[in-house]
């Protein structure tokens, strides 16, 4: 086993989610302990029976309420006596998401806004007031490629398949959002950086599969292994001077 992140204390939202649980897994694979906090505590159960491994914990977190975000602080910090990391990668989102762009409705856009940028601000600000306390902390947000070049459209020709407007505008505010929280927490001893990853495969068309590959340099779409080396850096003490930075994992699919 590698000690790359011994000893550390990592709360992953949405830790029981298709990024989520591989996170959750390199960090114990890695010497840390990964506490899944889910919205449906018996989503991280599950997942935490399943694993059996004594280094994934489950935990229960709305990240669209604060006190639930104070309440799982207070709860993981007096259990191991301190808190080392944040990994914001749930990904919530109303029943209406992923519609096209002239069928969103403007109250559906402000929703699926809100809880998820929103999700990540309140969160990011809950864990950063704890971290300053603390003396120190490290906060990892999980954007995207569309966050930092517009759709291709075409990829999603002959599908049922768009990119959905909500998410240009979640992950490129949270780029923004990442840089502006490193830079005012200056002096602070609190890291904040965002991994913007290409596609990730799960059950896609093949048209699409094949389409959006033509944009990469090797392998097309990844999985979640593929961006855990990335999560695995920025969390351990290698990284100690990266801050404020968006770091793509794309294949080549922005160049």
């Amino acid at each position: 086993m590698s000690e790359l992140v011994r000893d550390k204390v990592v709360i992953v939202t949405g830790g029981a989610g298709l990024l989520g649980r591989t996170f959750c897994q390199a960090i114990a694979d890695n010497g840390g302990i990964a506490v899944v906090a889910e919205y449906d505590i018996a989503i991280a159960e599950k997942l935490c029976t399943s694993l059996e491994n004594a280094s994934i914990v489950p935990a229960q977190v709305n990240i669209t309420d604060k006190n639930s975000i104070k309440a799982l602080i207070t709860t993981i910090s007096e259990k191991y006596g301190r808190i080392d990391a944040l990994v914001n990668s749930a990904y919530p989102r109303n029943k209406n998401y992923g519609k096209h762009f002239f069928e969103v409705a403007y109250s559906d856009f402000c929703e699926n806004v809100g809880m998820n940028l929103g999700g990540y601000f309140l969160t990011s600000q809950q864990f950063a007031t704890y971290f300053e306390k603390q003396g120190y902390g490290n906060i990892i947000n999980l954007a995207s490629i569309y966050g930092v070049i517009a759709p291709r459209f075409e990829i999603y020709d002959n599908t049922q398949m768009t990119m959905p407007v909500e998410y240009a505008a979640i992950k490129s505010g949270l780029i923004q959002l990442t840089k502006y929280m490193a830079k005012y927490f200056k002096g602070k001893n609190i890291r904040v950086n965002t991994i913007s990853l290409g596609g990730i495969e799960d059950k896609q068309p093949e048209p699409f599969l094949k389409a959006y590959k033509e944009f990469c340099l090797n392998k097309g779409m990844l999985n979640a292994k593929d961006i855990s080396g990335t999560v695995l850096y920025l969390l351990s003490d290698l990284s100690e001077f990266v801050n404020g930075q968006n770091i793509v994992v794309d294949d080549g699919f922005t160049l």
